[in-house]
């Protein structure tokens, strides 16, 4: 498709308000998928009687979380304020949780604010009736440029679990690469290492992952106007471990759609929302081209590229701001 990038959409408030005439959803709406798997709403996830409403009497196998973290390390949030926030939320997810289920969420760890907000996340959990089962860490390609410190290439992943869920590991062995050795033990009087020893190329299910793309622009799944979209494999490891067929998943900050998309490759079922209808609109434009054409995404081209096209004032807008050429 045409090379066609949309600036980001969070930090441009005109540019959101340009989209929304072409979005289908208004705060409260719910879509329902005519193929009766989905659900996609525009809700605050701080209303429990919302969640309650777009579960429909079902209870959720597994919870996926990526609330926006980068507001504490951005300072556009107090951290105490961002965590009194999370409180009110989790507790919601709880509610609508099976007895038997997983809960995952993505939280920062800003290296010049005292980790924040990590840390008192961690301490919200340990206030919960969730038990913590692992601290995951996503390694991205690339990072942020320091001289003066450690450039900071991670990601973390926070997983819990509410009574006791299944763990879905399907093969003895992941896909993630071998890549350290070590572990020396002598066998027949020779020094051997683990990867002489081990018949497999992969490792066992660890919480190190490394094998996984940070989305970027030549990347199929990449979304424009979605900063702080997550890797699909990532999101499909997480579904196939924490659900089975027909379960049902929840995101309730879906911003690019990526957990609904993991959700209809692998069969089960999603309910998810965003409280900006112009998020909800690119997650629903995601899974209808996901059906059409096969492809997970954009790569470097955008949702709303054929609005752009006919749109003048859009158009104009985009041209003059970020001096891009339709």
């Amino acid at each position: 498709m045409t090379n066609f990038p949309l600036p980001r959409i969070d930090k441009d408030p005109e540019l959101k308000k340009l989209l929304l005439p072409y979005c289908r959803f208004k705060f409260g709406d719910i879509w329902d998928d005519e193929k009766g798997k989905h659900r996609i709403a525009c809700v605050d996830i701080e209303d429990k009687n919302s969640l309650i409403k777009i579960m429909g009497g079902n209870k959720a196998a597994l919870s996926v979380q990526d609330p926006p973290y980068n507001f504490v390390a951005f300072k556009e949030t107090d951290t105490l304020e961002f965590i009194n926030w999370c409180k009110k939320w989790v507790d919601n997810i709880y509610t609508i949780l099976s007895d038997n289920s997983s809960f995952y969420v993505w939280l920062g760890a800003d290296q010049k604010n005292g980790f924040s907000p990590l840390p008192e996340f961690m301490q919200l959990m340990k206030s919960t009736d969730f038990k913590s089962k692992s601290f995951i860490t996503l390694r991205n390609q690339r990072g942020y440029g320091t001289q003066k410190n450690w450039m900071s290439i991670r990601q973390e992943l926070l997983y819990y679990v509410k009574g006791k869920p299944e763990f879905n590991i399907n093969a003895e062995y992941t896909d993630i690469p071998k890549i350290l050795k070590g572990y020396y033990k002598t066998i027949n009087g020779k020094q051997t290492e683990n990867i002489e020893r081990s018949k497999s190329e992969n490792i066992r299910a660890g919480n190190i992952w490394v094998d996984i793309q940070q989305v970027f622009y030549r990347m199929e799944e990449n979304v424009n106007g979605c900063f702080a979209q997550k890797p699909l494999k990532a999101i499909e490891r997480i579904v196939e471990a924490g659900s089975n067929k027909n379960d049902i998943v929840v995101d309730f900050f879906s911003h690019s759609g990526t957990t609904l998309i993991a959700s209809e490759k692998f069969g089960r079922k999603c309910y998810t929302s965003d409280i900006d209808p112009v998020y909800c609109e690119i997650t629903l434009r995601r899974i209808e081209n996901f059906r059409n054409t096969g492809r997970t995404g954009w790569q470097n081209s955008n949702p709303f590229f054929d609005e752009i096209l006919n749109d003048k004032k859009l158009k104009s807008y985009l041209s003059e701001k970020y001096e891009l050429k339709v």
